[in-house]
């Protein structure tokens, strides 16, 4: 087994001049191991990613189940399969009407460049409205539309008539006009630090739409699949997307994402032009298993259930004078600080007593908490005390 950093550094493409640099040599639950016999408890997920915990049993055997079956065998849309098929009905059956047709990608920011496509096609027209410090994606059509002006500078140009409004803004509503193809919002934002709209917003964001002919997008990358206590956090705010975009916790681990619309809105992508949407591993069976196992894991073990029970202990565990603010929804959190070196204090100290946090990656002053929702009571009080440790002494 190779854990060189020297091959780490100079033969894997880096991402930023200080990456984490821990050495994973497997994961389970909600601990990863190091090659020595290091712990970590991973309250972050991943990013987002293992809400059912690293390597769920019933996940793994799906996955193998699949493994022995088939891997790849065509693009998206030409053959017939049965585990993406019992993926669309299964999405199908746990969302509105409105969202019956599912469109399988292979990540988050793919869903969103699907997304965006879908709603100039359909609606004719080009515009895109967007909110100030949300994040989509890092391909150019989701950088495009994502409010990070630092990240997006050095990439420009980028898609043109893209706007922006101000997130949980009623008087910014004004700009979405017939002109726009659609707005697109994360309902709860994840980067800018978990931010939480009321839902007189959103509805107010729902009827400008409806007044307007605009396609409201919906991007629940981060806080979907459970994540805020409800399957999907729109459920929370009584409020439907025309299109809804789901990726990293989806596949349980492995890499897949999902437009979801309706059926007839979606099929103006299969003409003119033929193929008005195409990829060549989206939907593939191995990681469609695995999306499925992961909704049925929520749903046999009750998951959604215990998420605020165990969001409420979390914030009575972590507090402490040092915290500015702290924002919260389901496992969902933010602790603000007074600066991003506090953060990255506690981060550091965490790391070096087994605890995984993080910072946002538009919010640096704020500290990352989402742990897999499978965490139990006395993982929790453990984490907490050494994360509270952390910053005691930051």
């Amino acid at each position: 087994m190779d854990f060189s950093k020297d091959t780490f550094l100079n033969h894997l493409a880096p991402t930023s001049p200080f990456p984490f640099l821990i050495s994973i040599e497997r994961a389970e639950g909600v601990f990863l191991y190091g090659p020595g016999g290091e712990r970590y408890y991973d309250m972050i997920s991943g990013i987002g990613v293992s809400n059912v915990g690293h390597r769920h049993p019933h996940v793994v055997k799906a996955i193998k189940d699949q493994v022995d079956k088939h891997l790849h065998v065509m693009v998206y849309g030409e053959y017939i399969q049965s585990v993406p098929n019992a993926l669309a009905k299964k999405l199908a059956s746990l969302l509105p009407p409105t969202l019956n047709c599912a469109y399988f990608v292979n990540s988050g920011t793919e869903a969103n460049e699907a997304a965006l496509k879908l709603a100039k096609r359909f609606t004719g027209r080009t515009e895109i409205v967007s909110c100030k410090k949300s994040y989509h994606g890092s391909t150019h059509g989701s950088l495009s539309v994502s409010g990070n002006e630092v990240k997006k500078n050095a990439f420009r140009p980028l898609l043109p008539d893209v706007r922006f409004i101000g997130f949980k803004d009623h008087d910014d509503l004004s700009a979405i006009t017939e002109k726009s193809a659609a707005v697109i919002m994360e309902t709860v934002q994840g980067d800018a630090g978990v931010r939480i709209p009321s839902k007189e917003y959103l509805t107010a964001v729902r009827r400008r739409c409806d007044d307007t002919g605009a396609m409201l997008i919906f991007d629940e990358i981060q806080c979907g699949m459970g994540r805020t206590g409800t399957l999907f956090a729109f459920e929370q705010f009584g409020v439907t997307p025309d299109i809804l975009t789901i990726g990293k916790a989806f596949g349980g681990g492995l890499p897949i994402g999902a437009m979801i619309a309706a059926r007839e809105r979606m099929k103006v992508l299969s003409h003119d032009p033929l193929l008005g949407h195409i990829t060549t591993f989206g939907g593939n069976p191995v990681c469609c298993a695995s999306a499925l196992a992961t909704l049925q894991v929520i749903e046999a073990e009750k998951l959604l259930s215990t998420v605020e029970e165990k969001g409420r202990l979390m914030t009575e565990l972590l507090n402490h004078p040092k915290i500015v603010a702290q924002r919260r929804i389901g496992l969902m959190f933010a602790f603000d600080f007074d600066s991003a070196e506090r953060v990255n204090r506690i981060v550091e100290a965490c790391k070096a007593n087994g605890v995984i946090g993080y910072w946002f990656l538009s919010n640096p002053h704020s500290f990352r908490l989402a742990p897999p929702l499978t965490i139990t009571e006395a993982e929790i009080k453990d984490a907490c005390r050494v994360i509270l440790s952390a910053i005691e002494n930051s």
